[in-house]
């Protein structure tokens, strides 16, 4: 019988399966490590590179008391089933933006407490002392948390900028964050409106509702734009899905409601990507109009390849 290549291939398949001569024995498990993300990503946009920071994430209780407090049970569960999502849980994300415009650093929100920011811009390649701007999108905690340790400020160099109709806000409150984090650099803040800039190319987009001066922000450059939307959506599928389900921390639920409409319209209108400070870290995505309201569409490789 002639043996054929293929016939050696076949005897060979058939034969039990025994170790090498000399292979080495297996190895017990390894130990498992956990479930990890990585801290930052980093995107080109025209000639500015932008990058989302993962400066903290939680686990979230009772997410339709959170997000679709006006809504019945069945309503809101299936939604969630529609998106995979449990009903009894959320993940929360907190994620603060870098824009480096090659002639400053300017730093978007500064997350829950300052070893979160401090951790994602070490991870990211950056000191603290080379910020040199810190904009405030909003003056919830989990925004200004990062600015302060203590009597000492994170980014000793930086200049601040918030909205004026914000800051007038708190500043009457008596509110403890705001006094501890905000009134200290007050003697270094700048304050805005909608349409001023802080930079060539980025500038103050007024989306009030979720507090009553919080702002977005339109990055632009070499003809590349997107927008950071802060908290104008605090879920992708829950407060982007259906915009007019009341979030609780949203401080004027119908403002906030026109707000999310308006806003990430112009967002889908102009197919442009945006960063959610709440989003599923990375938090970049498009979205599109739907019946109800908006499909969030994360980036996959869209932004890879401006640069």
């Amino acid at each position: 019988m002639t043996m054929t290549r293929r016939n050696a291939l076949l005897a060979g398949a058939a034969l039990p399966l025994v170790p090498a001569l000399g292979a080495a024995p297996a190895l017990a498990a390894a130990e498992k490590q956990g479930a990890a993300t990585p801290p930052f990503r980093r995107y080109a946009l025209g000639s500015f590179e932008v990058t989302p920071l993962l400066a903290g994430t939680r686990v979230q209780e009772g997410p339709k008391e959170i997000f679709a407090a006006n809504v019945p049970q069945e309503e809101f569960e299936a939604a969630a089933r529609a998106a995979f999502l449990p009903t009894d849980r959320a993940q929360g994300f907190f994620t603060p933006t870098l824009v480096n415009t090659r002639s400053e650093l300017i730093l978007f929100d500064t997350g829950l407490a300052p070893e979160g920011i401090l951790a994602a811009l070490e991870a990211a390649g950056h000191a603290p002392d080379a910020v040199d701007v810190v904009v405030l999108t909003h003056m919830h905690g989990d925004h200004i948390g990062g600015l302060m340790e203590g009597e000492t400020p994170t980014f000793a160099k930086a200049r601040y900028v918030t909205g004026r109709i914000e800051n007038d806000h708190w500043s009457a409150q008596g509110n403890e964050g705001y006094e501890a984090k905000v009134r200290p650099l007050l003697d270094k803040m700048t304050f805005v409106e909608g349409g001023d800039e802080v930079a060539p190319g980025i500038t103050a987009v007024e989306a009030f509702g979720h507090t009553p001066g919080h702002m977005a922000w339109r990055l632009e450059s070499e003809g590349q734009a997107l927008m950071l939307t802060a908290d104008a959506a605090n879920h992708y599928a829950f407060s982007l899905g259906h915009p007019d389900w009341e979030v609780r921390f949203d401080m004027d639920k119908a403002a906030a409601a026109a707000t999310r409409r308006a806003l990430f319209g112009r967002i889908a209108e102009e197919r442009i990507p945006f960063i959610g400070y709440h989003m599923p870290f990375p938090a970049i995505g498009f979205v599109e109009t739907t019946d109800e309201g908006f499909r969030f569409v994360p980036e996959s490789y869209q932004l890879m390849l401006n640069g």
